[in-house]
């Protein structure tokens, strides 16, 4: 049976300790570590689950239960299930596990469309599909963990550098910064409204003429994962502003509008333009079903990116042309 000795370099905490004590403090170990004592002699039935939520409260009982689940927790040996209940004197063994959020900012050796890199900036074309930063239900496989492989000194930057994001599947040219001094420039930058951005997007309907929208935007006061444009007085909404510019017009019902952003709200295009009656075409959140059932995503480009650069203090400037999926929705749109 497995002793207190702590040999094994596991944590353990003083031979008479009870339920009750709190000299003992888990809260030290970080995840991965084991952490193991000896259970109280006089437990009166206590269900091992609920003991492990006294004992170490830093951790939280779903949490606690799924380690239960896979076997984390054992008792003299064996691995116990969250009804178990302690009979008394047991060695108590739990080996924690870190959670994909404590794993978000591991280097993953993803592949990155990289079309400039100096010492200071790295400009990326990023493709539809690919997550710029970890979140729920994306914990791995994003930009920032392929640009921490890149670059691993991004690790001491914050956000791996990233100053601003694209939607997951919007397509395009992003800034990232390789230096604490070249994040704060950009950043300074975008708060200044002096960064050009500007997209390409497809929108349902005839866009008659250029125009500007400027419309607040806060999160939707019902459905809590989408944005809305809002009362700023009101909810609290951040100003937002979006110029935009038909470029062609499509016998199907569609238009290509260049937009460019004054503002950068989350999914402020895609708000924007289904505030004045033309959600982009294949945008399944805000939008209408795609006009081609091949093509499921918002039809949205980031095809120029010009800011000052932080070290040599000039504009410099990029485009990117729409990927393969767009340009073909484009042709089509022509075509017919």
């Amino acid at each position: 049976m497995p002793g207190p000795s702590g040999a094994d370099g596991a944590r353990v905490p003083d031979a008479n300790y009870s339920a009750g004590d709190d000299d003992f403090d888990p809260a030290a170990d970080s995840a991965g570590e084991l952490i193991a004592f000896r259970a109280p002699e006089n437990p009166q039935g206590k269900r091992i689950d609920l003991f492990l939520s006294r004992l170490v409260p830093q951790f939280s009982r779903a949490r606690l239960q799924d380690w239960l689940g896979t076997g984390r927790v054992k008792l003299d040996g064996v691995p116990a299930g969250s009804k178990t209940r302690l009979l008394g004197g047991e060695w108590v063994e739990l080996t924690t596990a870190p959670t994909p959020e404590e794993n978000a900012f591991a280097p993953e050796p993803i592949a990155l469309d990289i079309r400039f890199e100096d010492r200071d900036v790295i400009i990326i074309n990023k493709p539809p599909g690919l997550v710029v930063h970890p979140g729920a239900g994306n914990w791995s496989g994003t930009m920032l963990n392929g640009l921490l492989h890149h670059a691993p000194a991004l690790a001491a930057v914050p956000r791996a550098g990233i100053v601003h994001r694209l939607d997951k599947e919007t397509s395009g040219l992003m800034v990232v910064a390789k230096t604490l001094e070249a994040q704060t420039s950009l950043v300074r930058q975008l708060q200044a409204r002096s960064v050009r951005r500007e997209y390409l997007a497809v929108a349902a309907g005839s866009v008659a003429s250029a125009g500007t929208i400027d419309a607040s935007i806060g999160r939707h006061p019902t459905q809590r994962k989408l944005m809305a444009v809002l009362d700023a007085a009101a909810t609290g909404a951040k100003p937002a502003v979006t110029h935009y510019v038909p470029l062609a017009s499509y016998r199907s019902g569609a238009t290509l509008v260049e937009c460019r952003l004054e503002t950068g709200r989350t999914h402020q295009i895609r708000v924007h333009l289904r505030h004045i009656g033309h959600p982009l075409v294949g945008d399944q959140v805000y939008g209408v079903m795609p006009s081609r059932a091949w093509f499921g995503r918002q039809a949205l480009h980031a095809g120029r990116l010009a800011f000052e650069h932080p070290a040599q203090k000039k504009v410099v400037a990029y485009e990117m042309a729409p990927p393969a999926d767009m340009a073909a929705l484009l042709a089509e749109l022509e075509a017919s």
